[in-house]
């Protein structure tokens, strides 16, 4: 079942990493405007920060619909991916169906994260900061599974799944942007775990 849930998400996982290598490039950084045009509330605090721009927006969703192509090409070639796919068990593997599954998953991801920095603005953290104690901790772990919620969530209206499995991928989930973050950052991709 574990290795399904991978071969579900796989493509979630490539245009989440094409999207970090995407935000830095000079391109991307030169038409980085901020999601809430440097914009703050009543409280004086931004609404999002920097660091949640239109380029990443709209690059998170184009790169989910280049990796569910890109999946799907290759699980429609390879008869032991294809079957491994909750999603291709019960919707058709054509380009249509997956650019409509990329361009949601990825809208998905990008919009589950804005409550988080939403509340992170509210409590003073800077934009692509962590911060230590319980609140660090609290956050680390949101962090991981902002997303995924709506990533999930999407997939779930294709698969239909039982509330269970559906944590369940959200723990593998979490797990695998910890691991995929460490790498990130010891490749100097990063800036912080």
């Amino acid at each position: 079942m574990i290795g399904k849930m991978y071969v579900t998400l796989a493509p979630c996982i490539l245009s989440g990493i094409l999207n970090m290598l995407w935000c830095r490039t000079s391109v991307c950084r030169s038409c980085a405007s901020p999601i809430d045009r440097g914009r703050k509330l009543r409280d004086g605090r931004r609404i999002f920060g920097d660091n949640k721009t239109f380029a990443g927006f709209f690059g998170m969703i184009v790169c989910g619909c280049i990796s569910q192509l890109l999946w799907g090409s290759l699980c429609g070639i390879s008869e032991f991916l294809e079957s491994r796919n909750y999603v291709y068990g019960s919707c058709p593997n054509t380009p249509a169906f997956n650019l409509l599954l990329g361009g949601l998953t990825g809208f998905a991801y990008v919009l589950f994260e804005l409550p988080n920095s939403f509340i992170k603005r509210r409590l003073d953290i800077p934009s692509g900061k962590t911060v230590s104690g319980i609140k660090g901790a609290v956050f680390f772990a949101v962090d991981q599974i902002d997303s995924l919620l709506g990533v999930i969530l999407v997939i779930s209206f294709f698969y239909p799944m039982p509330v269970w499995q559906y944590w369940l991928y959200i723990l593998l989930g979490a797990a695998t942007h910890i691991a995929v973050n460490a790498v990130l950052y010891l490749l100097k991709i990063r800036k912080n775990l």
